[in-house]
């Protein structure tokens, strides 16, 4: 390819003919065409969860595998007759598909908002022109007009401008460059600039194609061309996001309810069949038994399940949302209640990804930047940088003097860079260039005429012959000399990238070009250390994620030095560093073993990464990863959790991501797990309140009827119940706060069996307990209307106060509970409403006997879990 674009900078010398395109862009034009038959286009989207309507939504959700179950529910109360009850039933099983879909529609039109305000804009070649020159050549693209578009316009084969701050629009191979840097640290994970180049690279590593830019990638400095070779799924982001497939279904809340109604659903039909057949033997005629029978099975079928738990999981996602965490699926807190390793990115994500002066040294120690050595390092250090307004210092095209035109700036807070403090009056500029290694200023200053130099130590410290120390100007002799490369070591091995500062007393030059000549008997002044710096809020979030039990851990492709001193500062453990090299020649059982043990990974490919999630769930962890880059887009994607930073992340990774951090802090992760963790535990009361409740209701019905002959309670009756103590005291308790609860700090088994089954016994017999008590109270001192009205109010009143004992934090489950117990009294004593569902209202006697029995239920219901704690050892309410 190289030949090739040597031909066509040889016919760019030949005139153009007959008012044709000029040679110089037909050559470019046959070399990016020849480019794109190499690189074919491939239409595909960078994988992930596609955007959805309304109606697909809730059909999508209609699959729920609960779904026939109620419609047969709704079909058997309408069978019996019964159709409110039918109606009710088709209500929740619509509602939940509608509810369900409503939020995830929501969620995708807020991230297709957050895309659309970073949509990446390309500077394009026209594809054809009128006018063209005989002085093109393809170094001189410049003069060839440029069009604006949008980069999903773009085509292998379209010629592209690169200018400082642009996003790189897609994969392209490089014409021409003019001092072109690229800060690539959202594919490689490096946070330090890469130098590019028109020149091959064949064969290079990903970090080290210097001929290439990479889609997502950010223009630092400089200026390019560039021929398209890939775009969409054919880049290295769209790959790095296609490369962890599918992955494996998650058993999260929605499942284990599946298995709770599964085991519910027989135990229902026995009840019916009980009480069916209790009512036969004892002399019931068929119709009214069977009716009977079905009723109570209707009625046990625990209907709210699917709406509690899509409800619990909205009302988690609105509450993330308002703190800047956007739930691109509301079931993704499922997993997040059930997590215990969070994998970080580093650049981006655990850091700022940008770079700070962080150190100031002399040979000997470091400086502070307000005493008057360290003041002095860094002032001149500024100097050697671009003359730029503190309020203009983003414009600077490099990073690095970027970062110590922010700390001098702070030093001289108001001051333009041309009045800073010690009077610098800028004369003659050397910018700095990759080859020469350094960049020098002639000014002056109090002391008079100055020549300030920063580069690379290994190119400035040759050119030293002295060093500043405390008495003056010493020689830097070969002791000195080997002093200031250990001391260059040191702080490299910290993970900082370090910039000698020396200066020199001078006559004025008369050029650019004498300042190079000048640059020699300087006298070194101190080194700086530049780095990407952790946020402010990354150490508190370890922090806080260690001490609820979850452990942390640093994947990057950075350098091992640099991931163990960023690690370090955000106290992530660090008891050795694990290269991405080192993994590669683990056998797999060796590399499980590795990952389990170690918190950073380093040098780490997109494809590496993979492997350490895959590792961490192969060691039976459940995974959340975070980052923000296009190399982490395929670990986030096969996480259990993945979890896209945005504020300055590639689109692969929000695109791959389950959580979307929009306003980029990263302690929205900890929210996010808490969340989580409290959607199961507000889940598993909402399940104890309606399968237990129901199990309550099914064994009073039955023993009802084998002590009487007739069931106690008719099918309105059982409705009442329903609509009181099922749904909305279940769906207060879902969608209730967790802040003030201290079991949403335990993380989540996600399991379920005997445990479960133990609390939904010990509600299911107080809730027998209390309506039994109260109902045969009410054989014994009146009629079958009052005892039935009796046993109904106490089977209410002792669902309730359980209710109430667990959700007592939360003032919506008071307010439900009450509003609930306020429409059983109206109901029991409005006289017509009273006889429409088979009761009778009660004197001030039989509401004692009630309230009796109702505390005396919720009495056994509070005294049992400590009594199964001292007989059996665990506590009877883990879900």
């Amino acid at each position: 390819m190289l030949a090739r674009l040597d031909g066509a900078r040889a016919r760019a010398a030949e005139p153009p003919r007959d008012g044709s395109p000029g040679p110089a862009w037909t050559a470019v034009r046959e070399l990016a065409e020849g480019l794109a038959r190499r690189h074919p286009v491939v239409d595909l989207l960078p994988a992930g969860r596609g955007a959805v309507g309304l109606a697909g939504a809730v059909r999508e959700e209609l699959r729920d595998p609960l779904t026939p179950v109620l419609a047969v529910g709704a079909a058997a109360s309408a069978v019996v007759g019964s159709g409110l009850d039918a109606i009710l039933v088709g209500s929740v099983m619509t509602g939940n598909a509608l509810i369900s879909g409503v939020q995830r529609v929501r969620a995708e039109r807020a991230l297709r908002r957050l895309s659309l305000e970073q949509e990446v804009l390309a500077r394009r070649l026209p594809h054809s022109r009128d006018a063209a020159t005989s002085t093109e050549t393809v170094a001189g693209l410049e003069s060839v007009p440029l069009e604006t578009v949008s980069a999903a316009a773009l085509t292998p084969g379209d010629i592209i401008a690169l200018r400082a701050s642009d996003v790189v629009p897609a994969d392209a191979r490089l014409l021409s460059t003019v001092d072109l840097e690229i800060d690539e640290s959202t594919l490689t994970g490096e946070s330090i600039p890469v130098r590019k180049s028109a020149p091959a690279a064949p064969a290079a590593p990903l970090a080290e194609r210097s001929c290439m830019v990479f889609e997502d990638t950010t223009v630092l400095a400089g200026a390019g061309y560039a021929v398209v070779v890939a775009t969409g799924a054919a880049t290295e982001a769209g790959r790095a996001t296609r490369a962890a497939g599918r992955a494996a279904p998650r058993a999260g809340v929605q499942a284990r309810l599946g298995d709770v109604t599964r085991m519910a659903l027989p135990a229902t039909g026995l009840g019916g069949a009980a009480v069916a057949g209790l009512a036969l033997l004892r002399g019931l005629r068929l119709r009214p038994a069977v009716a009977a029978g079905v009723s109570v099975a209707v009625a046990a079928v625990p209907e709210g399940l699917p709406l509690v738990a899509t409800v619990a999981q909205a009302a988690a996602a609105r509450r993330l949302s308002r703190r800047g965490v956007l739930v691109r699926s509301s079931r993704t807190l499922e997993a997040l209640g059930r997590v215990d390793v969070v994998c970080f990115d580093k650049t981006g994500t655990l850091t700022e990804g940008r770079l700070a002066a962080t150190r100031l040294a002399d040979l000997d120690r470091d400086l502070d930047p307000a005493d008057p050595a360290g003041r002095r390092l860094l002032l001149t250090a500024a100097r050697a940088c671009p003359p730029a307004h503190p309020e203009k210092i983003h414009t600077v095209p490099h990073a690095t003097d970027r970062a110590i035109l922010e700390a001098a700036g702070r030093l001289d807070q108001g001051q333009p860079a041309e009045d800073r403090s010690d009077g610098w009056r800028l004369r003659v500029e050397l910018p700095f260039e990759a080859n020469r290694g350094y960049a020098a200023s002639f000014g002056t200053d109090r002391d008079g005429p100055r020549l300030v130099v920063k580069g690379a130590p290994e190119v400035v410290l040759p050119l030293c012959a002295g060093v500043a120390g405390g008495s003056g100007t010493e020689p830097l002799d070969d002791a000195r000399a080997r002093a200031a490369d250990e001391r260059v070591q040191r702080l490299a091995a910290e993970g900082l990238r370090v910039l000698a500062v020396a200066e020199r007393a001078v006559g004025e030059p008369s050029d650019a070009t004498d300042l190079q000549e000048l640059a020699c008997e300087l006298t070194l002044l101190g080194l700086v250390g530049v780095a990407d710096t952790p946020r402010p809020e990354a150490a508190d979030a370890v922090r806080r994620l260690s001490d609820d039990g979850i452990r942390t851990l640093m994947i990057t492709g950075d350098h091992p030095a640099t991931a163990a001193a960023i690690a370090g500062a955000v106290h992530i453990a660090v008891d050795g560093v694990l290269t991405g090299a080192e993994l590669d020649r683990m056998t797999e059982d060796e590399r499980i073993r590795r990952v389990a043990r170690t918190t950073v990974f380093a040098r780490v490919s997109p494809e590496q990464k993979l492997r350490i999630v895959e590792a961490l769930q192969k060691a039976g962890q459940v995974v959340a990863m975070a980052g923000d880059g296009t190399n982490d887009a395929a670990a986030i994607r096969l996480a259990d959790v993945g979890i896209g930073v945005a504020a300055t992340g590639s689109s692969s990774a929000r695109t791959a991501a389950d959580l979307v951090l929009a306003d980029a802090g990263v302690l929205g992760i900890h929210d996010a797990v808490l969340e989580g963790r409290g959607l199961w535990q507000r889940v598993q009361d909402a399940v104890s309140i309606l399968v237990g409740g129901n199990a309550g209701e099914v064994a009073f019905m039955v023993l009802g009827t084998a002590i009487a002959g007739r069931a106690p309670l008719n099918v309105r009756q059982l409705l009442v119940v329903n609509m009181l103590t099922d749904m909305a005291p279940a769906l207060a308790v879902a969608v209730a706060r967790s802040g003030n609860d201290p079991t949403a700090t335990r993380p989540a088994t996600g399991a379920l069996g005997a445990a479960l089954g133990r609390a939904v016994a010990v509600r299911g017999s107080a809730t027998t307990l209390g309506a039994t008590l109260a109902w045969t109270i009410g054989r014994v001192t009146g009629r079958g209307r009052r005892a039935s009205s009796m046993g109904l109010a106490a089977l209410v009143g002792t669902q309730l106060g359980q209710t109430l004992m667990t959700g007592w934090r939360s003032p919506l489950v008071v307010a439900t509970t009450l509003a609930s117990a306020v429409a059983l009294v109206a109901l029991v004593e409005t006289p017509g409403m009273s006889q429409f569902f088979g009761c009778t209202p009660l004197g001030p006697a039989a509401w004692g006997v009630v309230l009796a029995a109702t505390a005396a239920g919720t009495l056994a219901a509070a005294l049992a879990p400590a009594l199964l704690v001292g007989v059996i050892g665990q506590a009877p309410c883990v879900l």
